[in-house]
C-alpha cells in the first residue's frame, strides 16, 4: 500500500522567487556562531581601548569581564615562552599556567597595577630576575609558582611583594636567600610540608629531603654567610692596620735619618772662635 508523501509546495500566496530567496536572506542575517574575539574584547573596542582590544584578539588568550569591569585573562596551555605583551591594564586575574616560561625578566607585570591573582604554575621557571614583580606589591593577593624549576628565591625578585603563595614542587636549594625571602610571603600552612630542600648549604646534617620550615626552625642558614662576612671584615681590618703601622714605621725611620744627617751637618761646621 503506497505511503502518503507530503511535498513542500509554496503557498499560492507566495511567489516562487520569494520562496527561493528567503533561506538565503536568513543565512545572511543570522549571526555567525564563530567569534574571533571574546565579549570583553568587543567591550574594549566599545570603550575605545582599541590597542588593547587588537592585542587581545591577536595573542589568543581568553578574556572575560566582571561586573566591575575587571578582566580575567586566561593564557593557559598555549606553549608561551614569555609573558604576552600588551595585556590590558584592567587585568585583575592572570592565568599563565601550563606553558613554557623559563624566566621572568624585570618589569614583566609592571603595567598591571590592579592584578590580584597570578598563576605561573606548571611552567619551566628557573630564574626570577630582580624586579620581575615590580608594581604588584600593593595589589597582588595570590601567587602560584608551584611545579617549576626554581631552586632559589632572591629577595630582590620579590621587591617587597607580600601575597598568599604556593611554592610547592620546586627543587629548592635551602640557603640564606630562601630563608630571608620566605617570611615575605604568606605560605599556605597545608603546603609547607611540600616545600622541600633538594639541596642545602648545611652539608652532612640531613637537610636534603627535609621540609624547609623544619630546617629553618632548627638552623640559621645565614650563619655561615655571616661567619664568612665576619672573617672577611677581620682580614680587611688586619690589612688596614698593617698598612697604617707600616706607614708609621717608615715615617719614624725617615725622620730619624733626616735628624742624623742634620746633626752630622752641624758637627761638620767650623766652630766660631771668640
Amino acid at each position: 500500500m503506497p505511503q502518503n508523501v507530503s511535498l513542500c509546495v509554496p503557498s499560492p500566496s507566495v511567489s516562487v522567487v520569494d520562496f527561493m530567496w528567503r533561506p538565503l536572506l536568513l543565512m545572511l542575517l543570522w549571526p555567525s556562531p564563530v567569534m574571533t574575539s571574546s565579549p570583553s574584547t568587543v567591550a574594549m573596542w566599545r570603550h575605545g581601548d582599541s590597542n588593547a582590544a587588537m592585542q587581545a584578539a591577536n595573542n589568543g588568550c581568553y578574556y572575560s569581564e566582571s561586573l566591575d569591569r575587571g578582566l580575567t585573562v586566561r593564557c593557559s596551555a598555549m606553549g608561551l615562552t614569555q609573558v604576552p605583551p600588551g595585556l590590558p591594564n584592567r587585568t585583575v586575574r592572570l592565568y599563565l599556567d601550563n606553558n613554557q616560561l623559563s624566566s621572568l625578566p624585570a618589569d614583566s607585570f609592571s603595567a598591571l597595577s590592579l592584578l590580584s591573582v597570578l598563576d605561573l604554575s606548571h611552567n619551566q621557571l628557573s630564574l626570577l630576575e630582580a624586579g620581575c614583580f615590580n608594581g604588584l606589591s600593593p595589589s597582588l593577593r595570590f601567587l602560584d609558582i608551584s611545579s617549576n624549576r626554581l631552586s632559589t628565591l632572591d629577595p630582590a625578585a620579590l621587591g617587597g611583594l607580600r601575597a598568599h603563595a604556593n611554592l610547592t614542587h620546586n627543587p629548592w636549594h635551602c640557603d640564606c636567600k630562601l630563608q630571608v625571602s620566605m617570611p615575605q610571603l604568606d605560605l599556605d600552612p597545608s603546603s609547607l610540608a611540600e616545600v622541600v630542600c633538594q639541596t642545602s648549604d648545611l652539608h652532612g646534617l640531613g637537610a636534603v629531603g627535609m621540609p624547609f620550615v623544619l630546617l629553618a626552625e632548627d638552623w640559621d642558614l645565614c650563619l655561615s654567610l655571616r661567619r664568612t662576612t665576619d672573617v672577611a671584615m677581620l682580614v680587611t681590618m688586619f690589612l688596614w692596620f698593617s698598612m697604617v703601622i707600616s706607614y708609621l714605621v717608615y715615617y719614624v725611620r725617615h725622620n730619624q735619618e733626616d735628624a742624623r744627617r742634620h746633626m752630622e751637618y752641624l758637627k761638620s761646621l767650623p766652630s766660631r772662635q771668640v
